[in-house]
Formats: structure tokens, C-alpha cells, sequence
């Protein structure tokens, strides 16, 4: 069995087949989910596919998309929520930062960003690291925060070679693999062959990003074969090979393991 790692299942992309995509995804093989939040509108709307999906695992965090005027307020909310049953939760996120459409907000986005982590260390949870042209902005901060304390996930990862070596050096970190690996002209494939399998755990960030054959459509659980399936030719093995030999594999297979434990555990390099 496997998990996708990061999928938005909650979404309102879902909204008219969401039991159908969760059949999709059994069929092929993904059985547990892990769902990241991204604000307060998100949480009920998380709770309740929860409720309708037992298979459904949470995380709770503010994305640095809706660091707005508000953001004070939104925080507040997802702090209760955390700190009212972190044993809920598998990690602290989707957190970070993303500059990509606009700045406005580049210092609230920090503020939030810090005291996310602060959470994360004083709960002992990962946290699933947002990371959009702001790489740069990020290393700054782990620089000064990362500590023994402190694991997690750059999620989608899309950085170049020098970036993949700065998340490994930080130990505690490894990185989101999803549909852009598939991507002809997106380039993780080459750096990639440079970062070791057991640094890489795979994910769909459905409905976003869907891989190749799937691009121009919306993204699902389902697909996450396609994107282990590529993971296989980068590294120039079989999938046979990597389920009885990588580490990666092991990070994407469920076999009779807490998921809750499976994910904080293979982020602090617990081998399962």
C-alpha cells in the first residue's frame, strides 16, 4: 500500500466525485492520505471528508497564501485548533513562504513562518515546508531555527542542485517529490541524480501540479504511480528494486505501521 503525502483531497475540485477519487486511488494502490491545511475556511471542510474518509490523516497549518491583512486572526484559529488536539495531527503545515504573485506581505509571511516552527518544536511535529521563489528567504530562517528539534518536508520540491544540497544539509529534511519530476522541461530529474533515494518521499499536492500524461487536468491520488513510476527511470532501477532495496520506497509504502508514527518518523530517518 501507499501514501500520497501531500493532497488537498478536501478541495472544492473534489466536491462532485470526491468518494470516486478515493476508489481511483485504492485501486491503484495509495491507501492512506495525508491532507495539509491552509487556512480557517479549510478546516471544516477537512473534518468532515475526516469523518466521511478513515483513511484521511491531517495536518494543521497556515499557508503563506493567506498571510493577509488577517493574518493575525487566521493564526489565532489555527493555534486552537492545533494546541487543542496535536495528537491529531501528523505535522504543522502547509507552512512557509511564496513570493511568486506578490510581496505585499513578504514580513507577516515571516512572522507567521517563525512561529509555526515554534509550534512545531514545543509539539515535537514536522512541519511540510511551502516553498515558492523563496527559497532564499527560508534558508534564512532554518539557518537560524533548525536545531535537533526540528524535522520536516520541503514540500514539492522544484529546487535546483545547490538547493537540494542545502535541504540535506539541514539533516532533518527531506523532499516532496510530485507530478513536476514528470515535467520534460522542468529539469528535477537531473537534480535529482545527485540527491540520494532516502532524502525523497512522494506526494501528488492533488489537485494541483498533475503529472505526465495527466497535465492540463486536475490532479489525484491516483496518479502518484506515475510519478514513482518516473522516480524508477531517474534512478535507473526497477520498481521491484525499490520496494525491496530504497529507502524510498519505504517511505511510500504503508505496511502495517501507524501513520501518524510513519510520517514523523521518516522525517527523522527512522527507517520503517
Amino acid at each position: 500500500m501507499i501514501i500520497d503525502t501531500h493532497a488537498h483531497l478536501y478541495a472544492e475540485e473534489f466536491s462532485e466525485d470526491q468518494t470516486e477519487v478515493f476508489t481511483r486511488a485504492v485501486a491503484a494502490g495509495v491507501h492512506y492520505f495525508l491532507l495539509p491545511n491552509i487556512n480557517s475556511e479549510s478546516i471544516p471542510l477537512m473534518e468532515k471528508l475526516m469523518k466521511e474518509q478513515k483513511n484521511t490523516i491531517p495536518m494543521m497549518g497556515l499557508h503563506p497564501s493567506y498571510v493577509k491583512e488577517n493574518w493575525m486572526e487566521e493564526l489565532k484559529i489555527i493555534e486552537t485548533h492545533l494546541f487543542k488536539n496535536p495528537s491529531k495531527y501528523c505535522a504543522v503545515g502547509e507552512i512557509g513562504m511564496d513570493l511568486f504573485w506578490d510581496k505585499t506581505f513578504i514580513e507577516s509571511q515571516k512572522i507567521v513562518f517563525r512561529t509555526q516552527i515554534s509550534w512545531a518544536k514545543k509539539l515535537k511535529l514536522p512541519i511540510a515546508i511551502h516553498a515558492r521563489d523563496a527559497f532564499d528567504e527560508i534558508f534564512e530562517i532554518l539557518d537560524e531555527l533548525n536545531d535537533e528539534k526540528l524535522t520536516g518536508v520541503f514540500h514539492c520540491f522544484t529546487g535546483d542542485a545547490s538547493q537540494a544540497e542545502k535541504v540535506i544539509s539541514y539533516n532533518g529534511f527531506k523532499m516532496g517529490i510530485g507530478g513536476v519530476l514528470t515535467y520534460k522541461k522542468a529539469g528535477l530529474d537531473e537534480t535529482l541524480k545527485g540527491v540520494p533515494l532516502e532524502y525523497l518521499i512522494l506526494e501528488t499536492d492533488a489537485p494541483y501540479l498533475p503529472p505526465t500524461p495527466h497535465r492540463g487536468k486536475r490532479n489525484e491520488s491516483s496518479y502518484l504511480l506515475h510519478i514513482a513510476e518516473k522516480l524508477t527511470d531517474v534512478y535507473g532501477v526497477s520498481m521491484t528494486q525499490i520496494e525491496k532495496d530504497s529507502f524510498t520506497f519505504k517511505l511510500i509504502s504503508y505496511k502495517n505501521y501507524d501513520p501518524y508514527k510513519w510520517y514523523k518518523e521518516i522525517i527523522n530517518g527512522i527507517k520503517v
